[in-house]
């Protein structure tokens, strides 16, 4: 996925909050998802459509991408809310509660006949059994409605199982896992869901290094405060990068011209290794140009 954005911070921001919106401009986000959904109460939603309109009509774009999080499709809101991402030229719209590749089909039809930009992008929540069970599919959608990311919503999951859940989230992994093989295996980004306590720095902290591990691209945040730490753990780390600069420099090595396997430091190294090597300082590059541009832009 080198040719993929960076998402190590996606930030869910109210569409209906005036004080949220003005904020977000100046955050340090990869991603900014205004949400039509969750966050406006039926009787709010009209308004929060047009003041999220308005804001992203009148506010230039940063480097974040901007996400729309609508209603379901098949709602009077959820069509609005999918020709207003179309007409401000969001860069994606997030669809909820994807179940099967037939949402996607529906959604990208729909963006077609609004003549929508060939860059507009198409995001799938997975947030319920169906979802998760159907991922691989939902993942595997092909031609230019295939999903820019596929983003993990534990608390519906949890709620709709059944599930109390503990931290290290072990009884959540059933329900995560197929989702990020689906991701793996047709090369499609897969957020982490939020971290609800957004004043446990430790546990926050942990649960990013857990997503890492597990091969997330980045984790939905609620609050502007997780966006420092969500870009700086899902980076690869200097002892990460010290090891694959170790075996990209082995690799080039004349002694080693030709050779498959090598033995580095004890351990037997393929090339396999290489290009995994080759791929996270290339991650590693781009993240430190984008973290020093966030540095020396004004806030």
């Amino acid at each position: 996925m080198l040719d993929a954005p960076l998402l190590r911070s996606a930030l869910f921001v109210p569409a209906g909050n005036a004080r949220a919106l003005a904020r977000a401009a100046n955050l340090k986000a990869d991603a900014l998802l205004f949400d039509l959904e969750d966050s406006a109460a039926p009787a709010e939603k009209d308004a929060a459509r047009e003041r999220l309109r308005d804001y992203l009509r009148a506010t230039p774009k940063g480097r974040a991408l901007r996400v729309v999080r609508i209603n379901p499709l098949q709602s009077r809101e959820g069509t609005e809310d999918l020709l207003m991402a179309r007409a401000v030229r969001a860069d994606a719209v997030l669809l909820p509660k994807v179940s099967g590749p037939q949402d996607l089909e529906e959604a990208g039809e729909a963006l077609v006949q609004a003549d929508a930009p060939d860059t507009m992008r198409l995001w799938a929540m997975i947030e319920t059994p169906h979802g998760v069970l159907a991922s691989a599919a939902i993942a595997g959608v092909p031609g230019r409605w295939r999903p820019g990311a596929l983003v993990l919503g534990p608390n519906d999951l949890a709620l709709s199982a059944d599930l109390v859940v503990s931290p290290g989230r072990a009884e959540l992994m059933p329900f995560l896992g197929p989702v990020i093989v689906a991701g793996a295996a047709y090369g499609v980004p897969v957020l982490d869901g939020v971290f609800n306590d957004f004043g446990d720095e430790p546990g926050f902290r942990a649960e990013c290094v857990q997503g890492r591990a597990m091969g997330l691209a980045g984790k939905t945040l609620i609050h502007p405060t997780q966006i420092p730490p969500a870009n700086q753990l899902f980076r690869p780390s200097e002892d990460e990068m010290r090891r694959a600069e170790a075996i990209r420099a082995a690799f080039a090595d004349p002694v080693y011209a030709g050779r498959g396997v090598i033995r580095l430091d004890g351990r037997m190294v393929e090339r396999l290794h290489l290009e995994q090597a080759e791929r996270l300082l290339a991650r590693a590059a781009l993240a430190r140009q984008i973290d020093q541009s966030d540095e020396e832009s004004p806030s």
